[in-house]
C-alpha cells in the first residue's frame, strides 16, 4: 500500500486524467469514483506493482519471486482488459483481446485463490464482450447518472434494515 501511495503521489499526471486522493486508504479520504478506481487501476497500480514484483525485483526466495510474478501477471490481465474496454474506438480484435484478458484473469483467480469463491461479477465481465460487439466503446453506452443514484442510495441510513424500504412504495 505504502508503494501504491507514493505512485500516486510522485506522478506526474495529465490534467485530463481524473486523479486519486493522495490519502486513498484512509477514511478521510473517501469511497472512490467509477472514474478515480479505473484510474487507480490503469494507471497508478501498474507503475506500483511493476516496480515492485517486476522484472529485476528482489525478493527473499525464488518461490516469493515467481508468486509475485503471477500475481502481477495476473492484474495485468485485468488491467488489460479494462484499458481495452475503455477505450475510444472499438474494433472486432479489440473486443477479442479483451475477452481473452478477462478469461484469463478469471481462470488464474482460481489457480491463485483457490478459495475463493466464483462471483457474479466475474460472469458479468464475460458479457461485456457482447457489449462491446453490440455497442462500441464502454464510453458510449456506460451510465454516469445510475452511477450517481448509487452513490445517493449507498448514503441512505438504512442501519442494514431490509424490507422496510417497500411500505413506501406504492
Amino acid at each position: 500500500m505504502e508503494r501504491i501511495l507514493d505512485v500516486i503521489r510522485t506522478t506526474d499526471a495529465p490534467s485530463s486524467l481524473r486523479s486519486v486522493p493522495y490519502n486513498f486508504g484512509e477514511a478521510r479520504a473517501g469511497t472512490l469514483k467509477a472514474d478515480e478506481w479505473r484510474t487507480l487501476t490503469t494507471v497508478y497500480l501498474p507503475i506500483a506493482l511493476v516496480s515492485l514484483w517486476g522484472e529485476g525485483s528482489q525478493h527473499r526466495t525464488s518461490e516469493v519471486a515467481a508468486n509475485r510474478r503471477a500475481v502481477l501477471d495476473h492484474t495485468m490481465s485485468l488491467v488489460s482488459a479494462v484499458h481495452i474496454a475503455c477505450l475510444r474506438f472499438m474494433t472486432v480484435a479489440r473486443a477479442q483481446a479483451y475477452r481473452g484478458y478477462i478469461v484469463a484473469w478469471i481462470r488464474d483467480l482460481q489457480v491463485l485463490h483457490p478459495h475463493a469463491p466464483h462471483r457474479t461479477n466475474g460472469h458479468m465481465a464475460l458479457h461485456v464482450w457482447d457489449y462491446l460487439q453490440l455497442f462500441g466503446p464502454v464510453r458510449s453506452w456506460w451510465c454516469f447518472p445510475y452511477e450517481r443514484l448509487i452513490g445517493q442510495l449507498q448514503r441512505l441510513p438504512i442501519n442494514h434494515i431490509f424490507g422496510k424500504i417497500l411500505l413506501c412504495l406504492p
